[in-house]
């Protein structure tokens, strides 16, 4: 069995990092803080992004929502503790007295002994860094980033906003004041070859990261990318591509980097393509087959781990 998994998994699960770290079950509750987004612009942020991401209950109260999302929650996992997740959107992308006020009342919630903040490298001041290394002195603190692609031609030619540099930088900062982050890669994007997506992973690896949500591109309806996609139908990965490219970019990440994510259900049930994405399991179980019938596993292709 891989030494960071609990559940013959060949890569190292954010269950198996939990459990290490806190010794009990501990689960992602997803909220929404009303925040917006520096990338929005008369209406556009990047190609694929209609609304942001996350629950679509920013009409209520972090409380109101936390109980909402966390009954069912609670049936399956009785004695859970919660990590609370700013989603949508980016969340730390207001003045500081606002972040203070949202961060405190999610961290106030029953059983929550953590938070996981959502957010762009573009929207890290000083102000908010030192706010967020203070914070992480008091709590588990993440910060989650948004890269999608270590090439500069893909985040320009997908209206990301900011370049790479931008995000290296973010990091560095971050980690210099330890805190635990996340990075955010999507797969498929057009332009992009295998060798592309795998680079990024290596890209990801040697920065230090500590955490990595694998997607794949999917086209929601009233988005840019929605209307070149009706234009020209360009080709998507196949979940076969897929299951392929994820399994040789964990074999590039270092074993210590959590895995948050391989591959995610869209938050829009009504997105266009690819419709194979609506079977994240089947993703999931692939990824396991394909590791176990080619003997890999996370950070083989490391040298140094």
């Amino acid at each position: 069995m891989f030494k960071y998994s609990l559940d013959n998994k060949r890569y190292h699960t954010l269950n198996y990092f939990f459990r290490n770290k806190f010794g009990f079950k501990v689960v992602k509750v997803s909220l929404n803080g009303n925040f917006s987004c520096p990338n929005f612009k008369n209406g556009q942020g990047c190609i694929f992004c209609a609304h942001g991401s996350g629950n679509r209950l920013e009409h209520k109260s972090l409380k109101e929502q936390f109980e909402i999302i966390k009954k069912p929650l609670d049936k399956k996992w009785k004695d859970a503790k919660y990590i609370a997740y700013l989603q949508a959107n980016t969340n730390t992308y207001a003045p500081i007295d606002v972040l203070k006020k949202v961060y405190t009342e999610a961290l106030s919630l029953p059983n929550v002994i953590g938070l996981d903040i959502a957010t762009r490298s573009d929207a890290l001041n000083d102000d908010v860094l030192d706010y967020l290394e203070e914070l992480n002195k008091k709590t588990f603190l993440i910060v989650e980033l948004g890269l999608q692609s270590c090439h500069d031609t893909t985040l320009k030619f997908i209206k990301r906003g900011h370049d790479v540099n931008n995000f290296q930088e973010a990091v560095k900062k971050l980690k210099e004041r330890g805190i635990f982050v996340v990075a955010h890669i999507i797969n498929g994007i057009p332009g992009e070859s295998k060798e592309m997506m795998i680079e990024t992973a290596k890209f990801l690896n040697e920065i230090g990261i500590n955490g990595i949500k694998i997607h794949m591109l999917y086209i929601s309806p009233e988005t840019e990318l929605a209307s070149m996609y009706q234009k020209e139908k360009f080709p998507l990965l196949s979940w076969r591509e897929y299951v392929d490219i994820v399994c040789e970019q964990l074999r590039y990440l270092n074993d210590k980097i959590v895995i948050f994510r391989i591959s995610s259900s869209p938050e829009d049930e009504n997105f266009m393509a690819p419709k194979w994405l609506e079977k994240r399991k089947l993703i999931l179980n692939e990824v396991d087959k394909e590791m176990k019938k080619r003997d890999i596993y996370q950070g083989d292709k490391v040298t140094s781990s």
